[in-house]
């Protein structure tokens, strides 16, 4: 549902569905019994200023009976955020098109206490494009190759791409070595990822989750592995890489949930999408995007004398 309310400083405005009947005589009441408890001299406010409006922007007022709207839209209040030390890197732009190599720590959309402290909302900001929208997302704490539509009217053809698995992904990883472990191997489970809590889990039933393991490379210990998703469920390849014994290093939720504790920027997870490829749906071209970061964990390789 489009909203009446343009983005404002790069950050969607909110839809709250309003109740078909209830104990409130208005759409304030109800919105005060139900966030009042935060600010409700500022709800207040944001009524009396025409800031909470509804379908086709009309605006609701203190005295707005509740059945009045289905919907209503409004600008949260956001607090101020300390911003983050990383930054993004363009790749690719175009007119329906941005390719952007997200670093690690930086989420892609705005969750939680990171709203404008996101890939989104400092992109939108940055680049001036409030239409833009992700294809994709990566976890907060993994790097790399990070897709945005920047077109509405071409963004549907990029995500049946998505929808249909017509894209390739390819990520890098540094974790220990197992030398029993037979690579490449093939990893396939049955992964559920509930929204109230944090971790993924892998359960009896039908596989609904797919990756290859390639072991690149090796060095005191630890390798350097190439992982080829052919689904994509949330923090897929942490918990299948930490199913084989070889938990990505520095994760924080695999295979051991670790007491939150605040970012330590000198250790990032040792996760990163390393490119994308696909056939471009407009011009019918192969296309093939890489990151330019690198994983610093890995031993680095001298040069032959």
């Amino acid at each position: 549902m489009q909203s009446p309310l343009p983005v404002r400083n790069g950050v969607n405005a909110t839809r709250l569905r309003l109740p078909e009947e209830g104990s409130w005589e208005t759409a304030m009441d109800y919105v005060l019994d139900r966030f009042g408890h935060v600010d409700p001299d500022g709800i207040i406010d944001r009524f009396d200023r025409g800031e909470v409006v509804g379908i086709g922007g009309i605006p609701l007022s203190r005295t707005t009976p509740l059945n009045e709207h289905t919907f209503i839209w409004y600008y949260r209040e956001l607090p101020p955020e300390v911003r983050l030390p990383v930054e993004i890197s363009i790749l690719h732009q175009d007119e329906n098109l941005l390719v952007v190599d997200k670093p690690h720590f930086l989420p892609t959309t705005p969750g939680g206490m990171y709203v404008a402290e996101s890939a989104l909302i400092r992109l939108r900001v940055a680049l001036g494009i409030p239409d833009l929208i992700p294809m994709h997302r990566l976890d907060r704490m993994t790097a790399g190759v990070l897709l945005f539509s920047t077109n509405p009217e071409t963004r549907g053809k990029y995500q049946v791409m998505f929808e249909k698995r017509r894209i390739e992904k390819e990520y890098e990883a540094v974790a220990p070595v197992r030398p029993d472990l037979d690579l490449p191997l093939v990893v396939r489970s049955r992964m559920v990822k509930s929204r109230t809590y944090l971790l993924a889990q892998e359960v009896p039933g039908e596989p609904n989750a797919e990756t290859r393991v390639e072991l690149i490379e090796e060095s005191d210990g630890l390798g350097r592995y190439r992982l080829l998703p052919h689904t994509g469920k949330t923090h897929q390849l942490r918990v299948h890489m930490a199913s084989l014994g070889i938990g990505i290093l520095n994760d924080p939720f695999y295979p051991v949930l670790l007491e939150q504790a605040p970012d330590d920027y000198s250790r990032p997870m040792q996760l990163l999408a390393r490119s994308v490829k696909f056939t471009d749906p407009l011009t019918r071209e192969p296309v093939e995007y890489t990151s330019q970061l690198t994983l610093d964990s890995y031993p680095m390789k001298l040069p032959p004398h």
